[in-house]
């Protein structure tokens, strides 16, 4: 843990959305478990194992004295949240979430949700693919799959993109999609599915081609998608749905499956797709291991 407060020294706090500490990417021995994120005005601590009761609290009296010399007296606003595989415990511990909480990223604005839940309404290591999306989508119809709470939509539109369909499962996380295209001016240019995508190709079909598709998966979600079986029956049908030359973000953030496993699932199901590049992390989500991190394939259509 010792890393963790070293490195809390160093934090400085702006008016964006972002990381602050990275300790899942294996670059600080011994405190591996812990990330840091600050969602303006409130400072969220995860740990991905159980934190003793004096670790805990040496934690929060660290970032006390980081918050006070960076912010005086003004209040701090702390969250912290355990996470371990299906198991989630979240506690207010300092201050308070406001009641509508709205952040900024990239001149975006987006809904979260710090005490409800495992996901807080946005990915903050898929910054760069919004970003890219949001330079490249000018005058593309886009499918944006899986679309949780729409923010690659919102890149998009930011982006001057003609149209965009979401779809997702969740009609809860498509409600707040909703409003996070509200936030940022769109009242129109988006339409949204709360449908099962492997029931919905005919659909899909009749709204395309499209020149964009973001293919965002959850890596291992029981009812939804399973990476490991689920990523070939994606794949066999992504490009009818795409058009000439048109391009495709493949996304996968599970540690045990590594880049070749994609690279390998689109060599043998969608042929007809070429590899373009790997679209960087952001710094902060650097990783001991490049194929145990967030990973984000750019293809092509080329046939």
């Amino acid at each position: 843990m010792q890393l963790f407060f070293d490195e809390l020294g160093k934090v400085t706090l702006g008016g964006e959305v972002s990381r602050l500490f990275h300790g899942r990417g294996g670059l600080y021995q011994g405190a591996e478990h812990i990330s840091l994120d600050w969602f303006p005005p409130v400072l969220l601590l995860t740990s991905f194992k159980p934190l003793a009761a004096d670790e805990l609290a040496l934690s929060v009296e660290n970032i006390k004295q980081r918050w006070q010399a960076l912010n005086g007296e003004q209040t701090l606003n702390l969250v912290f949240q355990y996470r371990s595989g299906g198991q989630t415990q979240t506690e207010l511990l300092e201050g308070a979430v406001p009641e509508k909480h709205t952040v900024r990223e990239n001149g975006a604005t987006y809904q979260v949700h710090l005490l409800k839940g495992q996901n807080h309404g946005l990915f903050l290591d898929m910054k760069n693919g919004r970003q890219w999306v949001r330079e490249n989508a000018v005058n593309k119809k886009i499918l944006n799959l899986f679309s949780y709470t729409c923010g690659f939509s919102v890149a998009a539109l930011q982006g001057g993109a003609d149209s965009v369909v979401n779809i997702d499962m969740s009609k809860g996380a498509l409600s707040i999609g909703k409003q996070n295209h509200l936030l940022n001016g769109f009242s129109t240019g988006a339409r949204f599915f709360g449908h099962d995508i492997f029931k919905s190709w005919g659909k899909l079909t009749k709204l395309g081609p499209y020149e964009m598709i973001i293919a965002d998966p959850p890596s291992n979600q029981k009812g939804s998608f399973v990476a490991t079986k689920d990523y070939s029956r994606l794949l066999k049908r992504l490009p009818e749905l795409l058009a000439p030359q048109g391009e495709v973000l493949l996304c996968l953030n599970a540690p045990e499956l590594s880049v070749d496993f994609l690279m390998e699932q689109v060599n043998e199901y969608s042929p007809k797709l070429t590899f373009v590049d790997r679209l960087a992390n952001p710094a902060i989500f650097a990783d001991i291991s490049p194929d145990k991190s967030l990973k984000v394939l750019r293809y092509r259509r080329t046939d």
